[in-house]
């Protein structure tokens, strides 16, 4: 090969080094405890293939939330959790239809590994019915982690979590909350704090 033409790989693969640092973010299941791995290992709901543009990145970010806020925004289908630098991780999420749908300013109240779900007497009206309560699991709707969102002392009722309907990710679907897939809420989990701020912008404002 010239010397050119070594160059122009060499250049070439630089590039693609660059932008691959710049913008994806590893796939790993560093964060994942045993439990994790023996209840994913075979789950009782069917695979779904996440579209590029909601798998995990790393992005720019230059809005004013400080690092280790939390930023949904509900109309491109985003949460980014927001890193030191000007960087934040940018995961795909579903989110609810505009009339069920949280917004506003929240934190984190608490926070929960395989959470049971005590359906509300809402949902048991439109969708049950459902036992009071349905136990943590990789059937459980909650999926592998839950991220509470309260206001003042009070628990909004709406959370980040994960869920055993992966196909929904990128989509407003009835459900209030914010779903993420198992991988990715384990991968949020480890590194959010209880009290840390939630922004959820409303519909019709985009970050």
């Amino acid at each position: 090969m010239s010397k050119l033409g070594l160059a122009a790989v060499l250049v070439g693969s630089l590039a693609l080094g660059g932008c691959m640092q710049a913008t994806l973010s590893p796939v790993t299941d560093a964060a994942m405890t045993p439990r994790d791995r023996q209840l994913l290992a075979h789950p009782p709901y069917a695979e779904a293939r996440i579209p590029d543009q909601f798998q995990r990145h790393i992005v720019d970010y230059t809005r004013k939330e400080q690092p280790g806020s939390i930023l949904v925004d509900t109309d491109a289908r985003y949460l980014y959790y927001v890193l030191p630098g000007g960087k934040a991780i940018r995961y795909g999420v579903a989110v609810g239809e505009e009339a069920m749908a949280f917004s506003g300013v929240a934190t984190v109240g608490r926070l929960a590994e395989w959470p049971d779900w005590v359906p509300t007497k809402d949902i048991q009206e439109r969708l049950g019915p459902y036992p009071a309560r349905v136990a943590g699991g990789p059937a459980n709707p909650l999926g592998a982690r839950g991220i509470y969102l309260y206001q003042g002392n009070k628990d909004t009722l709406y959370r980040i979590h994960g869920t055993n309907q992966p196909e929904y990710i990128g989509q407003a679907i009835s459900s209030g909350c914010i779903r993420m897939n198992n991988a990715d809420v384990i991968d949020l989990y480890q590194h959010v704090k209880p009290g840390a701020t939630v922004v959820v912008l409303p519909p019709g404002q985009s970050a």
